[in-house]
């Protein structure tokens, strides 16, 4: 348990921004005049002007430009004027660079989904109060605003817990500290004076249905349901717990209004292009959150694994479903007609340079990051001008097209295989090895050699030579796709002075980096299952290759299993600001990190041993006590040498 006195006499505590305390002082009194209020905005230049900005955007709609601040206020009013001060103040306080940002920012897209879900209801039911219920709304989850700032360490370990997002995230915070954000933001909302109101909203916002009844007598009952609709609102967009949520506003918005399913869908999809519009004015990036039709399947396959009684839908949200499926067939066909048109090889209907330029780039980025190594193989089909010449062009085309489709049968689907131009083609190789690149590359040639051309009934002779290359981008390396390139294109030249119809392979992986990648290899828990004989190598082979890797830093995976604390990360950083060296690196010179426990914290990275368990029992390949044993005895073993603790 966490003593809650660590937050309250931190210095980082979130403090009421002073525009935003005198125009809440302002707005209590029932004589405050409107140039009162236009003084106070005025006398911040930075609001001002993003207030401005507001009362100009798509969010609020105006008919004419608005070019004064004396001009934007009576038109906004100065319920919203206020809000919108307090919001922009926040969203500075809201973000963060670092191991700590995403969080920061998740934090913030939840509290403006709140806070148009709010702002919506009092639009349908209350709209002389939807800039009060918007701010109210936007304040609801101040406490995690409030942890986030005070107990970083503790908090940032906590929300990087997978387990700690399985239930509702006050009932997790209660177990984990003793207390949860909701009680720390309505005490910081009374320690700022807010209204009354806005406090009891705050604390009865993850009220259950029951606990709302208890307040129907209550002159404030409307704003205390809102509220807590607008949290299951912002679970529902944000949380895992999306099906959940949804039985909860089932419940809610029957119960205070009446709403029917497709009344309540109907709510969902205008919070969802509020909130569009409200991340373009407080530049949140939003794209995170799902359309509302994703969401809602999503939700409702939730229930029916939570529901047995259910099964998966009612007949209406089964014909909502097919209508949604319908409509994404049509979208995806059409997407993958123009992507054929603008990603495509109109000859061999491969991939076209362009793409392959990206796809390289975006690939050497990922694996400087990671130290993972890439490899691409390079083909020239042999004699073709020759072939050219001797048959026609016509039947040049057919060997290209011929050709195409036999590195395409080879190759994998998580491989990117392109026209490089004219009778050159070009494989990035997914999750490439030495001796798998050149057996990659021998199966092509072997498959080409001993195929039958023709054309018109002619026979022909195709071989093809190739150039393969692998290696490990450094953490700044400049012109590593160049050179890759290079490096391919020279071997090709020489399986061409070599008599043609053969594979030039080439390693420029160093010793040091070699010998760490075959520590990580060996540490894998797919490996660990091949070599217990629980799932042959082509099974597992095949599941990894549409298995992402974990999308996280070593830093704040080392963080999160306590090998190295937020402070030794930083330092490091500061060190690789002028040094080449990778992150793992510098941890194993200073002593904080053996090879054993970097080559674990790599091996997670690249394949997180939860998750390829949880696959595992997905598609049916593992029992889950099975799989449950397998990862047990996995970390066991793992950790037995490294004293890392799972994340």
């Amino acid at each position: 348990m966490l003593d809650p006195k660590r937050i309250w006499s931190s210095s980082q505590l979130p403090t009421l921004p002073g525009v935003a305390a005198k125009l809440l002082e302002l707005i209590k009194d029932p004589e405050t005049e409107m140039r009162q209020v236009v003084e106070v905005i005025s006398s911040d230049p930075a609001i001002s002007a993003k207030m401005l900005k507001a009362a100009n955007s798509s969010f609020f709609g105006l008919s004419s430009e608005v070019r004064t601040i004396d001009r934007a206020v009576p038109l906004l009013g100065t319920t919203v004027a206020t809000s919108l001060a307090l919001s922009f103040s926040l969203t500075d306080e809201a973000m963060s660079r670092g191991l700590a940002a995403d969080h920061y920012q998740a934090y913030w897209r939840l509290s403006i989904v709140q806070a148009c879900a709010a702002e919506v209801l009092a639009l349908r039911y209350q709209p002389a109060q939807a800039g009060e219920y918007f701010l109210c709304g936007l304040l609801l989850d101040l406490g995690r605003l409030a942890m986030l700032k005070t107990i970083p360490r503790e908090y940032l370990g906590f929300l990087s817990n997978p387990a700690n997002q399985l239930k509702p995230l006050a009932e997790s915070e209660r177990a984990e500290f003793g207390f949860c954000h909701v009680e720390i933001g309505s005490k910081l909302m009374e320690h700022w004076k807010l209204p009354s109101t806005l406090v009891e909203a705050s604390r009865l916002h993850h009220a259950s249905a029951e606990e709302l009844a208890a307040q129907d007598d209550s002159p404030q009952k409307q704003i205390f349901s809102c509220m807590a609709v607008a949290a299951n609102t912002g679970d529902y967009f944000c949380t895992a717990l999306r099906g959940e949520a949804l039985e909860r506003l089932r419940t809610l918005t029957t119960r205070e209004w009446n709403m029917s399913d497709d009344e309540l869908d109907g709510f969902l999809r205008n919070v969802d292009e509020r909130v569009k519009l409200a991340g373009d004015l407080f530049k949140v990036d939003m794209s995170q959150l799902g359309s509302p039709s994703d969401l809602m399947l999503e939700a409702n396959e939730q229930l029916a694994q939570l529901t047995m009684r259910e099964h998966l839908a009612n007949t209406q949200a089964t014909v909502r479903r097919e209508t949604v499926e319908a409509e994404m067939r049509i979208l995806e066909s059409k997407n993958v007609e123009l992507q054929e048109q603008a990603l495509h090889d109109p000859l061999t209907k491969l991939y076209n340079r362009r793409f392959f330029d990206e796809t390289f780039s975006k690939e050497m980025f990922r694996c400087m990051r990671t130290a993972s190594p890439v490899g691409i193989i390079f083909g020239d089909v042999d004699h073709f001008k020759k072939l050219n010449d001797t048959y026609g062009h016509q039947a040049g085309d057919e060997v290209l097209k011929r050709v195409a489709d036999l590195f395409r049968e080879t190759g994998r689907n998580s491989d990117t295989i392109a026209r490089f131009g004219g009778e050159e083609f070009v494989i990035l190789v997914s999750q490439p090895t030495e001796k798998g690149l050149e057996k990659f590359a021998e199966r092509i040639r072997d498959r080409i050699a001993n195929e039958n051309f023709s054309y018109n009934g002619v026979t022909m002779r195709v071989t093809i030579s190739l150039g393969a290359v692998l290696m490990v981008p450094g953490r700044q390396t400049q012109d590593g796709q160049k050179d890759l390139i290079a490096a391919a294109d020279a071997c090709l030249y020489e399986s061409k002075q070599n008599g043609r119809n053969r594979v030039t392979s080439r390693s420029l992986i160093a010793a040091s980096e070699r010998q760490l990648l075959m520590l990580v290899s060996q540490q894998r828990f797919s490996r660990w299952l091949a070599v217990h004989s629980m799932l042959d190598v082509p099974t597992l082979s095949r599941i990894l290759i549409d298995f992402p890797p974990q999308s996280v830093l070593i830093g704040e995976l080392a963080v999160r299993n306590k090998l190295l604390t937020s402070e030794q990360v930083e330092e490091i950083l500061v060190v690789q600001k002028n040094d080449d060296a990778r992150f793992g690196e510098i941890a194993c010179k200073k002593g904080w990190l053996t090879d054993r426990q970097l080559s674990l914290l790599l091996a997670w990275q690249h394949e997180n041993p939860k998750q390829l368990a949880a696959e595992l029992i997905r598609q049916g390949l593992l029992a889950p006590q099975v799989a449950a044993a397998c990862l047990e005895d996995y970390l066991r073993t793992a950790l037995a040498e490294s004293a890392c603790v799972p994340a």
